[in-house]
């Protein structure tokens, strides 16, 4: 056995696995065992495609539009893009300079594939997206953590964020909204940040579900920036596959390289449905958003009734951070127990980094019905283990 595995590549060995997967992948298995698990580990939207974005899907494919498309993607998606974002945060972008992508996980490699050579650094928060040192990792480099707290909105640092900087730093990576906080950037932060002299990397996945305040993109402080983003959370595309990169000029041509050898291009009827979404689905957003944010009010007031602590309400994306250290000290075993005995999937802090121990992440990506029927027995889960 132990040969067997010493032919495994060191980068697929060491690879951290994605704890919240684990959970839902327990939740699967006893959902098929007969047992009734309700999901709040993961974040994927409970609503349907708007219906207008499948037609354009659909009119696609009944078009022709199956085959290969140039590997930066097509040009009616791009200049959508380009013009989304003039409407919404009055930048301008090129269209030359956007690559679209099978999701926003492969914009992620990419942009971070293009400037990171081994032994370079990443400024990240912690906590932070589970992901993100996987990628840093698996191209050599060495992910640095600024730790981020709840009394501060779990919002980076500046003056940390300096203290953390070295000859070797290529990049501070930013997400805002957050996974796992729902904190938003203030403008005043993402400008210091941005006046650092080095890329930033912004993470806007979650732009467009903010509940309070306003999300601000990271163009409108610097050029010197990769923008990261998808169709997964806010059109309610997950299983699409569709994403982007925005990125500088001069970095185009190595991630278009990359893009050719390692995923060909995104597909070509999904990208049609694209430039519906971005073009014609505001009002079944706006419709999506509202329900989100009535989800995370009564979430947030069962919980802290329950004892969670959650020091600022979480205004973006749709997760609540809590601190359970009152219940537990090791998020993982606690998370499974949740599962186990209540029959609700959470995810556990540590997913998010070691300074996110002791917390649970509840996602609130499903009906009102399911979520105050798993805030119940929570609760009651709670008070029996309480008791015993």
């Amino acid at each position: 056995m132990n040969s067997l595995l010493e032919n495994v590549s060191h980068r697929s060995r060491d690879i951290s696995p994605f704890l919240v997967m684990d959970v839902l992948e327990k939740a699967l298995e006893m959902s098929k065992a007969g047992s009734d698990v309700i999901h709040l580990e993961v974040g994927e939207p409970d609503f349907d495609t708007p219906a207008n974005v499948v037609e354009a899907g659909i009119r696609a494919l009944r078009q022709g539009k199956t085959h290969y498309t140039a590997s930066i993607g097509i040009p009616e998606l791009r200049c959508a893009i380009s013009d989304y974002h003039k409407v919404m945060y009055n930048v301008e972008v090129n269209p030359a300079n956007v690559i679209i992508t099978s999701g926003s996980s492969p914009a992620i490699f990419l942009a971070l594939a293009s400037i990171l050579n081994p032994g370079d650094e990443v400024i990240l928060s912690d906590p932070h997206y589970a992901c993100y040192p996987n990628f840093v990792n698996f191209l050599g480099a060495v992910p640095v953590f600024v730790p981020v707290y709840p009394e501060d909105k779990f919002e980076l640092d500046p003056n940390s964020v300096k203290r953390s900087i070295t000859n070797r730093t290529k990049a501070i990576m930013i997400n805002s909204p957050s996974n796992p906080t729902g904190t938003i950037l203030e403008p005043e932060t993402m400008k210091e940040l941005a006046g650092m002299g080095l890329p930033i990397i912004s993470d806007e996945i979650y732009h467009g579900l903010v509940y309070e305040g306003k999300e601000h993109c990271i163009l409108e402080f610097t050029d010197d920036a990769f923008v990261l983003n998808g169709f997964s959370k806010l059109f309610a595309m997950t299983g699409w596959r569709l994403g982007y990169v925005i990125s500088r000029p001069q970095f185009v041509r190595p991630i278009q390289k990359m893009s050719q050898n390692f995923f060909i291009s995104a597909a070509d009827f999904i990208q049609y449905a694209g430039v519906e979404a971005l073009r014609n689905s505001s009002d079944q957003t706006n419709q999506m958003k509202q329900l989100f944010n009535e989800r995370r009010l009564e979430m947030l007031r069962r919980l802290r009734e329950m004892g969670f602590e959650i020091t600022h309400d979480p205004v973006g994306a749709f997760y609540i951070l809590c601190d359970a250290r009152k219940f537990c000290s090791n998020s993982y075993d606690f998370a499974f127990e949740i599962l186990r005995e209540a029959r609700v999937g959470v995810a556990p802090g540590i997913d998010f980094g070691k300074n996110c121990e002791g917390f649970i992440r509840f996602s609130y990506t499903n009906s009102m019905k399911n979520i105050s029927e798993a805030l119940d027995r929570l609760e009651s889960f709670l008070t029996k283990r309480r008791e015993t």
